[in-house]
């Protein structure tokens, strides 16, 4: 029996020591260096390879990109329409861009898919597929792709008059290819509203009738439709509630499922400029019911998709499988988009991003966070089960790989720091105040940032109310110019645009208490373009 004894504590001793030496601790300032495959290598004189291009975020071959548009799977495939000015970076007369994917991951360029004409540029918009053939333009055999976007008409701007805006529709019948203008144009007309536009569709197949929401400055606007051409306007929202420090703009509407219940709520998505939390643009959302005819909500607080500074005007895919609702946004800020220091192009886009309706307590959150095949890209190149950080030391990790990364982590609910930098003593820094616990997201020194005095201003800051667990899952991506920061699965988001004099590769995480990080990866993100690859932008 003594011996027994003797050999289970001996036992016990070792797995005491194998515990030990498994978790790694950072008790003086440390540095891990983590071998990277290759390291980023800009190249001015190669596509996509230029000062800031993203890697693996959608961004237009060159010239000027706004709204995404037109968001709609079909036969396979997604299309990517998009605010577009083909005749310089910076904003210009409005056409729809048009770009297609097969996993919303690699993209291929598409050729200008409408322009303007003589109702006016083309504004944003979006587009159905019209299984039914409801509207004529089609045969159930082939059916139609339509497209119902905003005109905005110069000639009446010029004129001195406000209603410049309208609604338009053109029609596809070879899969978004080529487009032809419905000669009736406009479906909707405007008589007295200055802001008119941005009407998104869907097919509501509990009333067998197709649903328009479009906004009127400062509140949204619902139509019905049994052919798309002939619009019956039905009932408005929002005049009284949500944000309103700017003009709404690019509206969505759309069911989910409230995660682990039976329960199903609307969803209502308004953007708005200026009037976000951290200043200029911003997307808010709205919980509620809506009978086809009127949407109505209980919600008193304003919620927003995203608590950073650039992701604005997104809206979701129509029509794909399962009923997923995959949202993109367009990843800047009226602020200062027109001067940010890219040469060949201007704007790209966030993540394509799933959607998910989840209740917290009382509160209905709309969670955000990157699809699953992103995976399909990325390289792992660090991993560690368990990370122990004494108070107020910290590790560094270095990694040239850092401006084109995925960080995967879980942390205690305490205070962390995280800081990114470089060679030339640029830095982004992200930290979590747990007796606040309010986030916190510093570019003020992040690289050039003196193109637009707004752009490094000041740090931004939200508070975190729905961060309720004991431990908190932080998923970060970094692409050449942006960091994208998702909390809890996306409870909470946080998209920026960096544009670091060189490629972070750097990243030190710090506490004041003593903390545990858990399941730490870091993983190259493969870049989705083939610099050689032909083009069919801006050919007609």
């Amino acid at each position: 029996m003594q011996l027994k004894l003797h050999r289970a504590l001996f036992i016990l001793a070792l797995n005491l020591i194998a515990l030990l030496f498994s978790c790694k601790k950072a008790e003086d300032n440390s540095t891990i260096a983590i071998a990277a495959t290759e390291t980023i290598a800009i190249d001015s004189t190669l596509p996509y390879k230029e000062s800031y291009r993203p890697q693996f975020h959608f961004s237009p071959e060159k010239k000027w990109m706004n709204d995404p548009n037109g968001l709609v799977f079909y036969k396979g495939t997604y299309h990517l329409f998009y605010q577009y000015f083909p005749g310089d970076i910076v904003w210009g007369p409005m056409h729809w861009g048009h770009a297609t994917s097969k996993d919303l991951i690699h993209w291929e360029h598409q050729k200008i898919a409408l322009f303007p004409d003589k109702l006016g540029l083309i504004f944003s918009g979006s587009a159905v597929i019209d299984i039914n053939n409801t509207s004529g333009f089609g045969s159930i055999e082939n059916p139609p792709m339509i497209a119902i976007f905003t005109y905005h008409n110069m000639e009446i701007e010029k004129a001195g008059k406000i209603n410049t805006q309208s609604q338009g529709l053109a029609y596809s019948l070879d899969e978004g290819e080529t487009w032809t203008k419905y000669k009736g144009n406009p479906i909707i007309g405007n008589n007295s509203l200055k802001d008119f536009r941005d009407p998104k569709v869907f097919w509501n197949s509990e009333t067998n009738l197709w649903n328009l929401t479009l906004v009127a400055g400062d509140h949204a606007q619902f139509y019905s439709s049994k052919n798309l051409i002939d619009w019956t306007y039905v009932s408005q929202f929002g005049k009284n509630i949500g944000a309103h420090g700017g003009v709404w703009e690019c509206p969505d509407l759309f069911k989910l499922k409230v995660e682990n219940s039976k329960e199903e709520k609307w969803v209502l998505l308004i953007s708005i400029n200026p009037g976000a939390p951290n200043g200029g643009s911003g997307t808010q959302y709205f919980i509620g019911d809506y009978d086809g005819k009127s949407f109505k909500t209980n919600q008193k607080d304003i919620k927003w998709i995203d608590y950073g500074t650039d992701n604005y005007a997104g809206v979701t895919y129509n029509n794909v499988p399962n009923n997923e609702r995959v949202f993109i946004g367009w990843m800047s800020n009226w602020l200062y988009a027109r001067n940010t220091p890219t040469k060949n192009w201007r704007s790209a886009m966030t993540l394509p991003r799933k959607l998910s309706l989840e209740k917290i307590g009382n509160n209905y959150v709309l969670k955000n966070c990157p699809i699953q095949q992103l995976k399909t890209i990325k390289i792992p190149e660090y991993s560690e089960e368990l990370l122990s950080i004494q108070a107020n030391k910290k590790i560094t990790f270095e990694y040239n790989h850092l401006n084109q990364s995925q960080i995967d982590f879980k942390a205690l609910t305490k205070n962390l720091k995280l800081t990114f930098s470089n060679e030339v003593n640029d830095s982004l820094v992200f930290i979590y105040d747990h007796k606040m616990n309010s986030f916190a997201i510093d570019r003020t020194h992040s690289g050039l940032v003196n193109f637009e005095a707004d752009f490094g201003k000041s740090i931004h800051k939200t508070e975190a109310p729905n961060l309720t667990t004991a431990t908190l899952d932080y998923q970060i991506i970094l692409d050449w110019s942006s960091i994208e920061i998702f909390l809890n699965g996306g409870v909470y988001s946080f998209t920026e645009q960096i544009f670091p004099n060189k490629p972070y590769t750097k990243l030190s995480i710090w506490s004041d208490e003593d903390q545990e990080i858990k399941n730490l990866n870091i993983s190259k993100i493969k870049s989705i373009w083939k610099t050689n690859s032909a083009s069919k932008t801006n050919k007609k």
